[in-house]
């Protein structure tokens, strides 16, 4: 018998296409993807996680973005099931807009969003300067993923737009490396500092 993401899309025909991401984007399919943060405090179990459940984890921390506590994370910490309710919805959005499997439009969008160079601040002499670094294919997908959430509450947040619409507008922008994404328009800026930098 197939296990399928939410009971609905298989994970089967689904490819990750960077070479540098395959062991760090787990598609092992769950019904209900919630493991229950079993694995929490075993460092780098989280790439074992099934990648939606890692883009749930990621929606239910939706306010902070650097220093600025600019939207209230309360109303979705610790509320898994409103997540994946959430994320389920935008899937199904995305697959009626692209009409392919939305795992696959979810993988191409964070393969997409994934930067591959940042910039550190590096001290020498008492003097900072800017240095740009290749980034870790786990970091890779993290702030791949943290872009796609934060660009979907930056959409809907004060505005009447809901969030299922929001997140399935960012997926698909991702997946189509389109500049209205909010996750592809920030990975561009990071590789351009780190591009002056060098």
């Amino acid at each position: 018998m197939e296990i399928k993401c939410f009971n609905r899309w298989s994970a089967d025909q689904v490819k990750v296409e960077d070479p540098g991401l395959i062991n760090y984007i787990t598609l092992e399919p769950k019904i209900l993807p919630k493991t229950g943060a079993r694995y929490a405090g075993n460092r780098f179990h989280k790439s074992n996680v099934f990648i939606v459940e890692r883009l749930a984890t990621k929606m239910m921390n939706s306010g902070h973005k650097s220093k600025k506590h600019f939207m209230s994370s309360g109303h979705n910490t610790g509320k898994k099931n409103n997540a994946l309710k959430i994320i389920e919805k935008a899937l199904a959005k995305a697959e009626m807009q692209l009409k392919q499997n939305p795992i696959a439009i979810l993988v191409k969008a964070i393969e997409n969003a994934a930067p591959r160079e940042e910039v550190i601040a590096i001290e020498y002499g008492g003097a900072r300067y800017p240095k740009a670094v290749e980034v870790a294919p786990q970091r890779r997908v993290d702030l791949a993923l943290r872009y796609i959430t934060q660009g979907a509450y930056a959409k809907c947040f004060n505005k009447k737009k809901k969030i299922e619409d929001a997140l399935a507008e960012e997926i698909v922008a991702a997946a189509q490396s389109l500049g209205k994404s909010n996750a592809i328009s920030k990975k561009r800026d990071l590789e351009r500092q780190a591009s002056s930098s060098k």
